[in-house]
């Protein structure tokens, strides 16, 4: 065991963990391995990859926790089964190519200083609506939703009143609408994010079997006309990304859509209040600072108070396990 403990080094070289999992990843290693124990040299060959380059990357996704290693062979650990393994339903394999994206990675690497001098970065906001970006992180995102999307709709579904009509703010890949959908077999669901996306979900409401039921709408959220008179408005990984005074103005517009008997809520990573307990709360509000110029993993305190601002009487949230997201109900 390495005795020097050094979390300023292992920080340094952090970016390398990221390029290790990315290319397990992209060749598939923890699918090959499989239930077996296999050789390194195997791997290479069946990866047309060099003898050396596979060993090493397989000696550090060992020491990373994710394969274990004995007698020069190796097998996957339970976090690579969970995580790594496709047929998991805790696989988060595709979103790598949203967490380790060319864009995300100059954002965060290229000038820290400065986004923590300013208190945030115009990020991705200068991306115009039909760029590819918006359609390939939705894809990449698909994988990790799926679950907290699942989660989500049998906690919305053991509450009484059925919603008939259901909208899905920034919808991206459409899974949390899909899900509600299923959960709910006479709802309607309406999806709304850039017309660039919304073809994606669209397609995956039909591979769902609900693409009957399934309506979409493209534009800013902020100001697109979406309809009225909704029972039930879910806004998914939507609010980490604005200001306290921008969650509160959407949060108005969902608060004068809903049906008299409407509810509103909202999926996302709501760290402890003094923000230093879970590590990846705190690295997810350090992603939104090098992204967004004022988006952050807003407290439970905070989405309280959004929520009173736009007209709720607040807001309470318990969470999607095992997923590090929790489900934010706005009360009216």
């Amino acid at each position: 065991m390495d005795s020097w403990d050094n979390p300023a080094y292992e920080a340094a070289l952090a970016y390398q963990k990221t390029a290790a999992l990315t290319a397990a990843i992209k060749l598939d290693i923890i699918a090959l391995i499989g239930g077996g124990v296999v050789t390194s040299n195997a791997l290479a060959e069946q990866t047309a990859t060099s003898s050396r380059g596979m060993r090493i990357l397989c000696d550090f996704l060992t020491v990373m926790g994710l394969l274990r290693k004995r007698d020069g062979a190796y097998n996957v650990a339970e976090a690579g089964k969970r995580y790594l393994d496709p047929s998991s339903p805790a696989w988060m394999g595709s979103s790598i190519d949203f967490y380790a994206a060319p864009e995300i990675l100059r954002l965060v690497l290229d000038d820290p200083v400065s986004y923590v001098r300013h208190g945030g970065s115009t990020g991705l906001a200068h991306l115009a609506p039909d760029h590819p970006v918006w359609l390939r992180f939705a894809k990449a995102m698909s994988s990790t939703a799926r679950l907290a999307a699942k989660r989500a709709a049998v906690y919305l579904a053991a509450r009484p009143g059925p919603p008939a009509t259901v909208l899905d703010v920034a919808a991206g890949h459409g899974f949390y609408g899909i899900e509600l959908a299923k959960a709910f077999p006479e709802a309607v669901v309406t999806a709304v994010d850039w017309p660039s996306v919304l073809g994606l979900a669209s397609a995956n409401a039909g591979d769902a079997g609900v693409g009957e039921r399934f309506r979409a709408v493209g534009g800013n959220a902020f100001e697109v006309d979406w309809g009225g008179e909704f029972d039930l408005i879910i806004l998914a990984n939507f609010l980490h990304h604005f200001s306290p005074e921008e969650c509160a103005t959407i949060l108005r517009k969902v608060r004068s859509s809903l049906s008299p008997q409407g509810r509103a809520c909202a999926v996302d990573f709501v760290p402890d209040e003094d923000r230093a307990g879970a590590p990846t709360h705190a690295m997810f509000a350090f992603l939104m600072l090098a992204t967004t110029p004022g988006g952050d993993a807003w407290t439970l305190s905070d989405l309280d108070k959004m929520a009173k601002a736009a007209g709720f009487l607040g807001a309470t949230a318990r969470p999607l396990r095992p997923t590090p997201q929790s489900l934010i109900m706005f009360e009216t």
